[in-house]
């Protein structure tokens, strides 16, 4: 879809975030700031038979600050990073919801994998105890979309209410996907997130299985190296990001300040393989070419991209070509770097997350660095802002996310500089 000037503008009014580097999205941008990893042995369980023993997880995370004990035990820890994380949104973004607004309110929530930890417990209580055991809570914790149902009762809204599963692309084609709710006109506000909190025995074994996490235990600070030569795969992590998402004629109304516009979205799918990307990164350029034209700019117009620069093999080759392809000479003079050198790979709540933090970087114009990076390597030859922040005026941020099964899904961000 082309960008059109009389369509309305979505913008963002509220965010929130619960991240292994800070747990709201201030936290958050400081610990970017300072270049530090929060990546350390997994504390949830005891990782000694694993291959792999390193995550970034949200140790400080206190579930009672936004819910009382029956709801913790009531909800699985997807849910709790849902739930943290859309309070604090709603919050900052000013957002009283009662009965006069609130069937024009809805959410949409994804997740990449859902409510793991309940089902692993589930599984193990079955096996142990025999099925009489099994929780009846267990059903519907460990549904993937019950975050966005559990946001809805907890808030009390009644507009239009989804969930998205795509992978690690989730957190932007939900972002993608609320604007256009509001665009047609079937909600006046969309509190859109992602969260995933796959910390688990099961999850750590199988997502170790596919070849792309790192084994870097003996130096877990610097296992995740976006686009360095030594990168070894990805570090796991865990965590939730919400935006509130309007019209801009909607937020002026009442009478609040918006932090950033979502001017275009984009999708594709690679059709290619379940893991890997293809090598040319076809897909992912036919998802930034796509959010260019829905946001009607050119590439000349992007300040910065925001990477899905997981530290794996493929998949950094693969977007660095990908931007190539769709910047041409410009992409050597861009800057890029990848947030999940601090944060690890949240997997499918890293859309939302990254989205927070390229309205961050235009509010503060600093963009910050991607740690780690020692040993260049031929193949990723752009520049990836290594291991300082850098001051830069960024008007308009491009964010890449990508995801198994071939999933891309690219969100642009702008300036509001006309208020």
């Amino acid at each position: 879809m082309q960008g059109n000037g009389s369509r309305p503008r979505i913008v963002v009014t509220g965010v929130g975030v619960i991240s292994p580097a800070g747990l709201n999205p201030n936290m958050l941008w400081s610990g970017l700031l300072a270049g530090e990893s929060p990546a350390a042995r997994i504390t949830r369980f005891d990782p000694s038979d694993f291959k792999v023993q390193i995550a970034c997880e949200c140790n400080d995370f206190d579930p009672l600050a936004y819910m009382n004990r029956k709801e913790v035990r009531r909800f699985d820890r997807v849910i709790q990073f849902a739930v943290a994380c859309t309070t604090q949104a709603v919050e900052h973004a000013g957002l009283e919801i009662n009965a006069g607004n609130a069937d024009r309110i809805g959410v949409i929530f994804g997740t990449a994998i859902g409510g793991l930890g309940t089902i692993q417990e589930g599984y193990e209580t079955l096996y142990a105890k025999g099925p009489r055991r099994v929780s009846p809570l267990t059903g519907p914790m460990m549904l993937p979309d019950m975050s966005s149902g559990q946001i809805a009762i907890n808030f009390g809204v009644r507009g239009p209410n989804h969930c998205i599963i795509s992978a690690c692309a989730t957190g932007n084609a939900v972002l993608g996907e609320a604007a256009e709710v509001i665009r047609r006109g079937d909600a006046d506000v969309m509190i859109a997130g992602s969260a995933d909190a796959p910390m688990t025995p099961f999850a750590l074994a199988a997502f170790h299985r596919t070849g792309a996490m790192s084994t870097r235990n003996d130096d877990p600070k610097h296992a995740s190296r976006p686009f360095d030569a030594q990168r070894d795969g990805f570090v796991f992590g865990e965590g939730a990001g919400a935006m509130i998402l309007e019209t801009l004629e909607h937020a002026r109304a009442r009478g609040v300040k918006p932090l950033a516009e979502i001017a275009g979205y984009g999708s594709a799918a690679d059709a290619y393989h379940i893991s890997a990307p293809p090598e040319d990164g076809s897909g992912a350029v036919l998802s930034m070419q796509r959010a260019l034209d829905n946001a009607g700019l050119r590439a000349a117009d992007i300040d910065y991209v925001n990477a899905h620069g997981t530290s794996t093999l493929l998949n950094d080759v693969s977007e660095t070509k990908a931007i190539k392809q769709v910047f041409g000479e410009r992409a050597y003079r861009l800057p890029i770097s990848s947030t999940k050198s601090m944060t690890g790979h949240m997997m499918g709540a890293a859309g939302t997350i990254e989205g927070v933090v390229c309205i961050k970087t235009m509010e503060t114009g600093i963009i910050h660095p991607t740690i780690n990076y020692e040993y260049p390597d031929p193949e990723c030859d752009l520049d990836y802002v290594p291991n300082e922040p850098r001051e830069a005026e960024v008007r308009a941020a491009l964010s890449n996310a990508f995801g198994f099964g071939g999933h891309n899904a690219t969100v642009i961000f702008k300036k509001i500089e006309d208020e």
